[in-house]
Order: C-alpha cells, then structure tokens, then sequence
C-alpha cells in the first residue's frame, strides 16, 4: 500500500507522489513569536514532527521548512491592523527583536520537551524582508497589485478574473465565493485606500510609532503577514514543493493568499499537496482570550492554571496528541488528559517488558495468537499510509500489549510467540513508539530521583538479606506514602514506579 495523504486543495485523499523521486519539500507555518507558546502550538508542530519523521521512516529525504514570524504580524481579518511584536515589547519594555528572541527561545525550549525533531531551515521574516520586496515588485509589475500612500495591497479582483479560467480562482482552498468575502469584510483602518474590500496588504506603511520599519520603494514599512510564507517557501523549497501544512484555521485568509502571491509570480500552484491539522478545545470551548481559557505551554508542565487539576507532562500531551487523527478536533480537558497520562504508562511498560522477552530461542508459537499478533503489527504501516493514522497504531499496540504482560505474568506461556514474531514486534514498536511517534520515558526527577532510589533500595535488599525486616519494611511503606511503589521481583529484583 503507497501513502495517501488528504488533500485540502482538492478535499480528498490521494497517492502521495513528490516532484523529485525519494525527495520531500514541506513547509510548515511557524510561530508568531510575540508571546509564549500556548497549546495551540503544540498540535500542529507535533502533527507535522510526526509527520516529518514517518516520510524519514519510508526512506525518503526530508528539506523540513518552518518559519518564525518576527516582523510585526499585520492581520487584515477580525481586528485593526496592528503590529503584535512592537505593542508587547513596549508593554514589557523590551527592543522588539529582544522580545522576539526572547520567545524564540521559548518556542525552542517547549519544542526540544516534546521531542520534536528541529527543521532543517528556520527562516525569519525580518531575514527575508528583501525577498518579500522583490516579489512584491513583481506582483505590482504584472498587475496584480497597487501601491496607494506607502502601502501597497493585492488585488484580488483582477486576480480572480484572470485565473479563475485558469483554474485557480481566490478562494480554491477554502472554498469561499469573493462576493461573499467583500460582504463579511470588516471595516478597518486605511479601508478606503483600497479599490475592493477583500484585497489584502503586501506592505503596510508605517505611522511614526511604528517600531519595526525597513525601506521600500514604497517607503518606509513593514510587510503584510501573508507574504512572508511565499518569499521564504519560494527561496527553500522553489516555485512548486511538495507539501504545505498548517493548522486549519491558516486555509483563509493566510494560505489562500499565500495561492494567489505565489500563483503569479511563479505561474504554479506553490504546494502539491496542502495538509491542515484540526483544532483543539478546551473542556468543550474554543480557546481564546475572550474564554480566559489560552493555557501556556509552561502552564501546562507545571499545572499552574485555574483550568489544570494537575500538571501534564510534554509525552503526555505528545501522546494525547497522537491517540486523535490529525483532522479530528480535539478537546484538552482534565480527565481526557490524566486518562492519557496513566494509558501512555501502561503502554511504555508494555514496550520495556517486550525488550526483555527472549526472542533467541526457537520456538513454534501459539499458531492463532502469533498470526494474530502478526497482522496488528503488519496493521501498522496501513494505518500510517492511510493519511497518518497514528490513533489505530496506537489502538492496535494497546491490543497487543495485554499479550505481552500476559507473557512477563505467565499467564501466557514463553512459547506462544515465534521468535520471529518477538523480534517483529520489538523492531516495529520501537520503530514506532520512539522513531515515528518520538515518543519518550519521562522519570519525574531525574538522574539524581533515580540515584536516591538506587540507593534506597540496595540498603533495602541488604535489610532483606539480614533479615531485618522491620527496616525493609520502612523503606517500602515510607515510599509508598510519597509516591513510589516498589516490586519485588522473582528473580530478585527490585523494580520502581511513580502513582
């Protein structure tokens, strides 16, 4: 079975077939780093890392393009234009670009604990301001756009006209008819500069307080949001790459013009197959300012919000993420979450016991359950060529994992696995789990959590050995008091865990 993915552009899953052979061009929006990541960022960054990492697993070569927005972040829909990064650094009396690398780095952090893997090229927008005038130039040359006291704004209805008969009218990705759109324009500043309501600003003059500012043609401005994308995408990826993802929110306005800037300058579609992940909510709601209910990423990690009983931890969330289909919405409420937190555990020590399984010896196996094992892991790569389907693998995996615990308990007998199938089910679990899905153990605490227990439980054995009970018993009943089961083992052993 070759991978299909779903195509927003053309609303149904295809066969994934790149421009070069074994080759993948992808370009992700990134953050707009005016302020730390919330949850909202961890859906999609996680979405397209997983993505990122299974087209690596299927042997092709990956360019992974993610940009950072740092020049303002001009919006035409919903509020005023307004430059978010110079307003926040004026509020916390910071330079622009020290706010801006102050929440870079941020970003970077809540990305490294989630595990996902860097880009291989994170270009900014104020690296690129350059690149975004000459394609402007371009588009003005061509007729498509119009410069008007400074600013200079896209024209959508001579671009409409054009290409409509050309197939690649505005409003091909999201569906939206521009009649409609010029009706449910709001009114904003400089509205009346324009010559259709619904156009959009390529490059915005800059009033006096205006922070960020470069020179143009035009004068001196800043550029509109949507540029950005094609300027950058174009220059990494050239004038048709293979995939563009984003949240679903991005299909309008943001990458229905990203179609239209890059469609003239380039005489192509700039992306081949358009992905979108779905939103999430928040017990039930949609998460915004307006419901007190944007949760921080760090909020998250330490529980700190009136929403959180708890704090989650990144494989958690990461893993929560996953146990959903990337199109499917997703609600982030406590008891999903602790739900996810204890499934997520059940199946990494399902995972460490399969590593211990002797798979050396020769053995026939339980022909029905070893068959039936066979196709759950044969499921894996189905499930994943349909679209990314990673919430079956993970069903399948919880299906197997009752097999191996029934083994480790000898509830099963050793031998009711093949050898073959021990050593299939430890290569595609742990090709999977940590690879493709990148997921991870977390040990509350640490390395030096860890050397305490160590410690805690050799004078434990060695209170055992002596037969002195009465301490062995402490030190299992004061542990268990805080926290931490211990497990005598048969052989021996004494193993630890976390309530």
């Amino acid at each position: 079975m070759s991978l299909k993915v779903y195509n927003s552009l053309t609303r149904r899953k295809e066969e994934f077939q790149p421009i070069i052979k074994d080759i993948v061009g992808m370009y992700v929006c990134g953050p707009t780093v005016s302020g730390e990541s919330h949850l909202g960022h961890a859906r999609p960054y996680i979405t397209f890392d997983v993505i990122n990492r299974y087209l690596q697993h299927l042997g092709y070569r990956v360019r992974y393009v993610r940009n950072i927005t740092d020049a303002g972040h001009f919006e035409e829909e919903g509020r005023e234009a307004e430059d978010k990064i110079s307003k926040k650094a004026v509020l916390e009396k910071l330079e622009p670009m020290e706010l801006v690398q102050k929440y870079t780095n941020l970003f970077h952090w809540a990305m490294q604990q989630f595990n996902t893997l860097p880009p291989n090229i994170e270009p900014t927008a104020t690296g690129h301001i350059i690149e975004q005038i000459v394609m402007i130039e371009k588009i003005i040359a061509d007729g498509y756009a119009y410069a008007v006291n400074g600013s200079v704004y896209f024209d959508i209805e001579k671009y409409n006209t054009d290409f409509s008969a050309k197939g690649s009218p505005y409003g091909i990705l999201s569906g939206r008819v521009l009649e409609e759109q010029v009706d449910t324009t709001r009114e904003l500043d400089n509205q009346e500069e324009k010559r259709n309501k619904a156009d959009f600003a390529l490059w915005k003059k800059a009033p006096p307080e205006h922070i960020m500012r470069w020179q143009s043609p035009w004068g001196e401005g800043f550029p509109g949001w949507h540029i950005e994308c094609s300027a950058m995408s174009t220059k990494y990826l050239g004038e048709q790459f293979d995939i563009h993802g984003g949240g679903m929110d991005l299909q309008f306005p943001h990458h229905e013009c990203e179609i239209a800037q890059s469609t003239v300058c380039n005489h192509k579609m700039p992306a081949r197959y358009w992905l979108h992940n779905n939103m999430i909510t928040i017990n039930g709601r949609k998460m915004g300012k307006s419901y007190n209910n944007v949760i921080k990423l760090t909020e998250m990690f330490s529980g700190n919000h009136p929403l959180l009983e708890q704090a989650y931890s990144p494989m958690t969330i990461r893993f929560f993420i996953l146990q959903s289909h990337y199109r499917s919405t997703l609600d982030f409420g406590n008891e999903a979450l602790k739900s996810a937190e204890k499934a997520f555990k059940r199946l990494w020590e399902a995972y460490e016991l399969l590593g211990k399984l002797d798979e050396s010896a020769e053995q026939a196996g339980d022909t029905v359950l070893d068959d039936k094992i066979k196709k759950l892991v044969a499921e894996f790569d189905e499930f994943m060529d349909d679209d990314f389907n990673t919430a079956k693998v993970l069903a399948n995996m919880f299906e197997i994992a009752p097999v191996i615990n029934g083994i480790k308990d000898k509830h099963i007998p050793a031998g009711a696995l093949s050898a073959a199938t021990i050593q299939l089910l430890q290569k595609q679990f742990k090709a999977y789990l940590e690879d493709v899905f990148g997921l991870k153990q977390e040990k509350a605490g640490g390395d030096k959590l860890d050397g305490v227990l160590k410690l805690l439980i050799d004078i434990r054995k060695e209170a055992k050995a002596k037969k002195d009970f009465v301490t062995s018993d402490k030190i299992r009943n004061e542990l268990s008091a805080l926290g931490v089961q211990l497990k005598d083992e048969k052989d021996g052993n004494i193993t630890w865990s976390m309530n």
